[in-house]
């Protein structure tokens, strides 16, 4: 398990990843923006050897607010998941982050499920 948090403002963001069953479990508390878009990308794709991982769930449950930034990281995550034939998905996101990733059709190719089981099942 890993924990990564703005340094200076740590209430603001956090992002833990854990496995579950093969796929790497992001759980991402705050709010995402441009300051913190390393950080997310970090926690999505870092400590996985040259490869990404082949399999992410991101748990935005605990995410206040998301501008396009967080769409930037997830669309760059989308691409280098599937480009070796895996998948991300998003999970729990709440109304209003759940608007913007309908708003710019993101939800047209990253799968978006209402809980993180949901998310995680095959």
């Amino acid at each position: 398990m890993s924990d990564i948090e703005q340094a200076d403002r740590p209430d603001r963001f956090s992002a833990v990843h854990r496995l579950v069953g093969g796929v790497r479990v992001v759980t991402v508390q705050g709010e995402i923006d441009h300051d913190v878009k390393q950080l997310l990308s970090a926690a999505l794709l870092s400590g996985c050897g040259a490869e990404p991982p082949s399999r992410i769930v991101v748990d935005l449950g605990g995410v206040t607010f998301m501008d396009s930034s967080g769409i930037n990281v997830f669309v760059a995550t989308h691409q280098a998941v599937t480009s070796n034939t895996g998948w991300l998905r998003i999970a729990a996101a709440q109304t209003p982050v759940l608007h913007v990733l309908r708003l710019v059709g993101i939800d047209t190719f990253i799968t978006c499920h209402p809980t993180l089981e949901q998310a995680v099942a095959p």
